[in-house]
Order: structure tokens, then sequence, then C-alpha cells
């Protein structure tokens, strides 16, 4: 499949339509906040603008288990049945998460420390009983384990999944690698051919993403208004210093890696870290995530094994997150915790984290599932719910460009990046004869 022209100009068309439904959603939640008559009015407001907000993510989620399944499959039969390939894209691939992992923590512990957002907040500390209202059970690794495998596929599909779909198209692809004659041959091609066509469903989706990212702003401010920003000022300006600085540790490791190269990645992930941003969702920016990788040059067996890979195993923002709102309670309580409970803290986030990507909120379930290990008060999360959509944007948004980066340096390692754009063409299969 060749890319045209008409195509390349639209990504910066559409880039600038998304700016503009920021800008208008935020403008136009502000004036719905300051109008509506009390709270109660402006969550029925915010209501009507949530419709069109989750029309666009359910059109986004509809593709996402196809994408994944087709993605995963052709390319581990363009490997062949031979596990080896596979193996050692997976390794690298975890190398680079769980450093980059270790790397977010500590972002969050340096930040957390000299900033120190929860001395002085002046707010009132909600007494130790109070319950936040956050679900933190089911983080055990016995949990996560039996989580990995779905007992029905089509269940993991329907809920979005994404680990236990790649598992799942994992094993499809190597059994369907490792089988000889016509009818494996042409199941293998119809896979082939499927994924074109998904990221085609994908360019027709993403016309609708400023009007999904215009409502999604609106709703939020028509709620929360402006006001929570000025008042945990302090708290969110430090967290996107934070955020700021990972960025620049990300970017430049992929430097390391990519060399002057990464200037045009980051412009290609523009569109899918808006998206992620203006709606708090990494799966919404998953489909043109795959397809901008591919024009960066990534090749579509490595896209569409290392990136499902990285949204369940490499959540930078999310991490950093983590470790900066649990030492914000301990401030804000002024629980003092020596630094060997803070690190070993870091290293139960670490792996507490793996593998939530599709639980709503999942940092703030992980944080409250971990903050009673070291005596924290999990009511201190209560501080921090008000403002979480703003936080979860950049959170999101991070990852997004965590994930990115990470893919296009597997592949670069892998001798998997071509200097042009990558679209999926029909192949023959690597069917074992």
């Amino acid at each position: 499949m060749q890319v045209d022209a008409r195509r390349d100009r639209d990504p910066n068309r559409l880039t600038l339509y998304i700016m503009v439904g920021l800008v208008l959603g935020i403008i136009c939640g502000y004036a719905c906040h300051a109008l509506a008559p009390d709270a109660a009015a402006a969550k029925t407001i915010a209501g009507y603008f949530s419709v069109l907000s989750d029309v666009f993510l359910r059109l986004i989620k509809m593709v996402i288990a196809p994408l994944v399944f087709a993605t995963i499959v052709s390319g581990i039969t363009s490997l062949g049945a031979s596990g080896g390939a596979v193996g050692r894209i997976a390794a690298k691939a975890l190398g680079w998460f769980i450093s980059a992992s270790l790397v977010s923590l500590f972002v969050g512990l340096v930040i957390a420390h000299v900033v120190q957002p929860g001395h002085g907040l002046g707010l009132a500390v909600p007494e130790v009983g109070t319950n936040p209202n956050i679900q933190a059970t089911g983080l055990t690794l016995k949990g996560f384990a039996s989580h990995l495998v779905s007992s029905s596929i089509v269940e993991a599909m329907a809920t979005n999944e994404v680990m236990q779909i790649l598992v799942f198209s994992t094993f499809f692809g190597f059994s369907l690698a490792g089988l000889k004659g016509t009818v494996a041959g042409t199941i293998a091609t119809a896979i082939d051919e499927l994924v074109p066509v998904m990221l085609r469903f994908t360019d027709y989706v993403m016309r609708f993403a400023p009007i999904g990212v215009f409502a999604a702003m609106a709703s939020v401010i028509t709620t929360q208004g402006l006001g929570v920003l000025i008042t945990y000022g302090k708290f969110i300006g430090a967290f996107y210093l934070g955020l700021a600085l990972l960025w620049a540790v990300i970017i430049a490791a992929g430097s390391v890696v990519l060399g002057k190269s990464i200037g045009r990645l980051l412009r290609l992930l523009r569109q899918p870290m808006m998206i992620a941003f203006s709606t708090s969702s990494s799966e919404a920016a998953f489909p043109k995530m795959i397809e901008q990788l591919m024009r960066f040059g990534v090749s579509e067996r490595i896209t569409g094994f290392v990136l499902p890979l990285g949204y369940s195993f490499n959540l930078d923002g999310s991490m950093m997150y983590q470790t900066f709102a649990a030492l914000f309670v301990a401030q804000a309580y002024g629980i003092d915790m020596p630094l060997s409970t803070q690190i070993t803290m870091l290293l139960v986030l670490m792996v507490s984290s793996k593998g939530v990507a599709g639980v709503p909120r999942a940092s703030l379930v992980v944080a409250a599932a971990t903050l009673p290990m070291f005596d924290l008060p999990t009511a201190g999360l209560a501080l921090l719910i008000g403002i979480d959509q703003f936080l979860d944007m950049g959170r999101t948004m991070t990852n997004v460009i965590g994930n990115g980066v990470a893919t296009a340096a597997v592949a670069k390692w892998e001798g998997e990046l071509s200097e042009g754009p990558v679209m999926p063409e029909a192949r023959e299969p690597a069917v074992a004869a």
C-alpha cells in the first residue's frame, strides 16, 4: 500500500484541528461552568458533552482488538515458526521497559523531594478513616499472573484487554507459522490483508478526533472549572515539571539510538500525544500510534509486537505519578519515610503497576494498593481525586511518547527501521513448508 501525498498532508491539518478543538473545549467548558446555576446543573451540561466524547472513544476502542490481533499475528508469521527472533525482540523491549520504569520512579522521587508539594499546601487533611472511594484490590502477583490469560478470547476482545489479546495472538501466530499447507497460507495472507484495512478504518475514525477532544475538555472544565488548577497549582506545576524532565530523559535516550531522526519521530507522534492528552486514554491513541510509527519507518512486525507489550509494561508517566503521589501523601500527613523505605516502595510500585493499563485511573488504583504497605493513609489520595483528570492527561501523554520512542529504538536495534514510510502490503507469509 502506497502512502499518497493527500494523506501525507492530512496529519498536520488534523493536528491543528485537534489543538483548536482542545482550546475551544476549554473556553466552552469555562463558560458553561460560570453560567451553570449549581453543581448539579453543571454535571447535567457536562453529560451532554460526554455523549460526543464517549462516541469517539467507543469508535477508537472498536478498532483496537482486531488491529492488535492482526498486527501481532502478521508480524509473527513473517518471522516464521522459530521463536528465537520473537524472544530476542521481547528481551530487548523488556530491557528498555524496566530501565524506563526505574528512571521514571526515580524522577518522581527527586522532584517530590525538591519541590515538597505536600508541605504547606494549606488544605484540610482528611482523617485517616476517610475512604477515598478507590478500589485497591486485585493487584497481587497471583491476580496479575492469572489475568495474563483470558478464559475467553471473545471476552478479552470485548473488554479490550490488550495483554490478554497479546498472549492469545502470540500463541495463534506461532501455531499458524508452524503449520504447512494451502489453508494455513490462505489464513496468514488474509490476516496480512486485514492490517491495512484496519489502518484505513483508523484514518476515518481519526477525522472525528477534533470533535471528541472538544467534547472531552468541555465536559471536564464544565464540572471542575479552572479554579481547581489554581487551588492545586503547586502540585500540578511540580508534577508537570517532573514530566518535562522525564520527557528530556526519554528523548535523550532515544536520540542515542535513533540519532537526529528523533526529531521526525516526535513530530509524527504529535497527533497520538494530543489525543492521549485530551482524552486521558492511551487506548484512544493506540491505532494512530501504529500508523505513525510505520510512517516513521518501523516495520510492521516490530510495531505490532512491541507497542502492545509496552501498553502493559511501559507506563512511564504513570510510574512517575505513583511515586510523586505517595510522597505527597506522606508529606501532607507529616510522615517521615527513610530513604531505604522509599526505595523499597519504588520497587513495589514497579512490580504492582505492570499489567493494569486497562484499569480506570490505574495509577490511583496502584497507589491505593501500595500506600497501606508503608503505613501511609489511603485517604490522603482523596486530596488528589478532584484534579486527577488533569494529572491523568499528562501521564497518559507521557506513556504514549515513552512507548513510541521504545518501539522505534527496538526497531533500530533489530535493523527493522527504514528511511521512509512502511505501510503494510500483501506479502507471502513465512508458513513452514
